[in-house]
């Protein structure tokens, strides 16, 4: 993409570090090898096969889109099936999930900006119809009154993690709508192109699928009996 300003770039960049090191963190690094090598592996694949100029082709973008979302959010969610990835959710911080929605903040503002420089609709940003950003704001709260006061039960934390998986769905629901052709009902003026260029493919191949597994091996450690807040 051209014309935009590198700070967009390191905001980006810097906020993907960011959710690394803090969903290793949440592993208690115990599983830091494999699960590091695999974001590596997808984040180097996805990155080549997007400087390619694979998904950055306006008619064939809409099509391809699945590439980047699909393989991790069912990988992701079939260890909530497989006893060894239902006994790593389960080695997972919760703290450290909670306080993992701050990438979200960082995430709102690359949308703003790819907004101001014509590459996503309004739609998806907090200026539009995106209100993800309250899951980053609210994220510090929780994880303070939650897990280090103590001050919070599990059906406020429950509520929580389901209100962030629901503004997440929204923002992709509208991502999806807005990329170009087929499925295009936001953004007809100013379609969604952003994510089929590096590093912003990084966003609903990567970042989404954590965030949204984040929120689901929350709830599930929250269901559980054993996991005692209050």
């Amino acid at each position: 993409m051209q014309n935009l300003s590198p700070s967009i770039y390191i905001i980006f960049g810097a906020d993907f570090l960011l959710a690394v090191w803090l969903f290793m963190k949440a592993a208690n690094y115990n599983y830091a090898r494999p699960v590091l090598a695999i974001i590596t592996l997808w984040t180097i694949l996805q990155s080549a096969v997007g400087l390619s100029g694979f998904y950055s082709d306006i008619h064939t973008m809409t099509g391809r889109f699945p590439l980047l979302a699909f393989p991790p959010l069912i990988f992701l969610l079939a260890l909530f099936i497989a006893p060894k990835g239902k006994a790593f959710i389960d080695g997972l911080n919760i703290g450290t999930l909670t306080l993992f929605h701050i990438i979200r903040i960082p995430v709102e503002i690359v949308l703003f900006f790819l907004f101001a420089h014509h590459a996503i609709p309004k739609a998806m940003t907090f200026e539009g119809a995106n209100f993800d950003i309250f899951s980053g704001l609210t994220a510090p709260l929780i994880y303070y009154f939650g897990f280090v006061k103590k001050q919070l039960g599990k059906p406020i934390l429950v509520a929580w993690n389901i209100a962030c998986i629901l503004l997440l769905l929204n923002v992709v629901r509208i991502a999806a709508l807005s990329l170009p052709a087929r499925f295009h009902q936001f953004g007809f003026e100013q379609p969604n192109i952003a994510v089929g260029y590096f590093p912003f493919l990084l966003l609903p191949s990567c970042l989404v699928p954590l965030v949204l597994f984040s929120n689901l091996a929350a709830i599930r450690q929250l269901m559980a009996k054993k996991i005692i807040i209050s």
